[in-house]
């Protein structure tokens, strides 16, 4: 399950673009970042996504990608060179599921290789579900998981929401601020719509007049909806973008990526007990889920910069800056391989973050002071960027920008080799339930990590 966030530079703290998303998957799936640079193809050239191949066009944009490590070519999160944005969500609905079809992940894919604005981007996803339809298994494990999107797609200036069941969709310009999860927002007013939307949905019985047309209603699988926890997580995440307007800004959409519920705001944060309900979610025995990679985008017209952690659970992980201007950055990531490499930046994170897990409220404390020494030093270090950029030239540019994404990550990763055997010699002085630690620890046995 995910949460995908925005806000328009009517409502930010210094009138920029902020975009934020963190992709839930299994607690074990693998998130790469990886960075594909604009591309020319040949007349006739195919794009192979994950089950069918489609043709190509004949430029493609270059890319920063956050993705589960064993697709082909789709991502969970992403942005091109021209500052279009994307993030998808899981919904599920009344309309059939095809197998052999574009997941939602190489819809945002190939709309980010050809879009320069989030309208077009729009446009392209809506014509590609009239086209090729939407569906596919999109995990790793589960033969039998197909869904459907909504996505929120963002540019410097512009942001909207569009909800699709297969082959219909609707879609809503956002004002302000918005924020979508694992269920429709849409209700009876919208700004674009497929053809037929209304006059299929009382076809199906699902309504007996346009008067009486409510998208939300008609369209989706209202049953599943309270077991994936999406209306609180919704309804958290807009309000406290509401209850911000005006004064928001990046470290507080990662604040929002973090956030465990109202339940803990008073109270110390306990992972075992996590529910569906929790923005940075955490995978145990009723939470089928886990935060594997989250993801802050800024925009301006003349600035993009990008906040990946390339790790799971936000709660735990560094925000890192990186940029178009210079991705040679992100190369020093690892793509990691799809088991325990060892090596790559998210399977480090990973000993780091099972650990902490068998003391979270003892142990989190820790990483959590020490992640936010690195993180504020970036947004200092990128807000000085930001301030001066119009009086630094091309080459002083990149090499400033390459020292800000080297830094962070170096430092990242610095903790993350350092911290695991200090936290495995301190005693366990509030140790989760067994059925809790069970859990992780057969996960890392079977993933090769010692959690001593």
């Amino acid at each position: 399950m995910c949460d995908t966030i925005v806000v328009l530079g009517n409502s930010s703290e210094d009138g920029s673009v902020i975009f934020g998303k963190n992709s839930d998957r299994d607690p074990n799936e693998v998130q790469a970042i990886c960075y594909i640079p604009r591309a020319t193809h040949e007349d006739g050239a195919e794009i192979q996504c994950q089950y069918i191949s489609i043709p190509q066009v004949k430029e493609t944009l270059a890319l920063i990608l956050s993705k589960p490590a064993w697709l082909k070519v789709g991502c969970e999160m992403g942005a091109n060179e021209c500052g279009v944005v994307m993030g998808n969500e899981t919904v599920f609905t009344r309309e059939p599921y095809e197998r052999i079809a574009l997941l939602g992940m190489d819809l945002m894919r190939i709309a980010l290789e050809r879009a320069r604005t989030a309208r077009q981007g729009l446009t392209i996803i809506t014509n590609l579900i009239e086209t090729y339809g939407q569906g596919g298994v999109a995990s790793q494990k589960d033969p039998n998981y197909l869904y459907h999107n909504s996505f929120l797609i963002a540019d410097p200036q512009d942001a909207w929401v569009l909800e699709t069941a297969n082959k219909f969709w609707v879609a809503q310009q956002v004002h302000d601020v918005a924020s979508i999860s694992n269920g429709f927002t849409i209700q009876d007013k919208w700004d674009l719509a497929s053809p037929g939307l209304v006059e299929h949905a009382i076809e199906q019985g699902w309504c007996e007049s346009k008067s009486e047309f409510n998208f939300t209603n008609c369209y989706s699988d209202l049953s599943i909806r309270p077991v994936l926890g999406c209306i609180p997580r919704q309804s958290r995440t807009i309000n406290r973008l509401l209850d911000k307007k005006g004064q928001i800004n990046v470290s507080f959409m990662m604040d929002i990526l973090r956030d465990h519920g109202a339940a803990f705001e008073q109270s110390p944060f306990n992972p075992a007990k996590g529910t569906m309900s929790s923005v940075c979610m955490h995978a145990n025995s009723q939470t089928f889920s886990q935060t594997v990679g989250s993801y802050v985008a800024n925009l301006t017209k003349d600035f993009q910069v990008h906040w990946l952690t390339g790790t799971s659970a936000p709660c735990l992980s560094v925000f890192k800056p990186f940029f178009f201007e210079n991705p040679d950055a992100l190369a020093a990531l690892k793509t990691p391989l799809l088991t325990n490499d060892g090596a790559s930046l998210w399977w480090k994170h990973e000993k780091l973050h099972r650990i902490a897990l068998l003391d979270y409220p003892n142990r989190a404390p820790l990483i959590i002071a020490q992640n936010k020494e690195i993180e504020h030093h970036s947004i200092n270090a990128v807000n000085a960027l930001k301030k001066n950029i119009s009086l630094i030239n091309e080459t002083d540019l990149k090499a400033k920008i390459h020292e800000i994404s080297s830094t962070a990550l170096s430092n990242n990763l610095s903790l993350i080799e350092k911290l695991p055997k200090s936290l495995s010699k301190l005693e366990i002085t509030k140790s989760p339930p067994r059925s809790y630690v069970k859990f992780w620890t057969t996960l890392s046995e079977k993933d090769g990590l010692s959690l001593t």
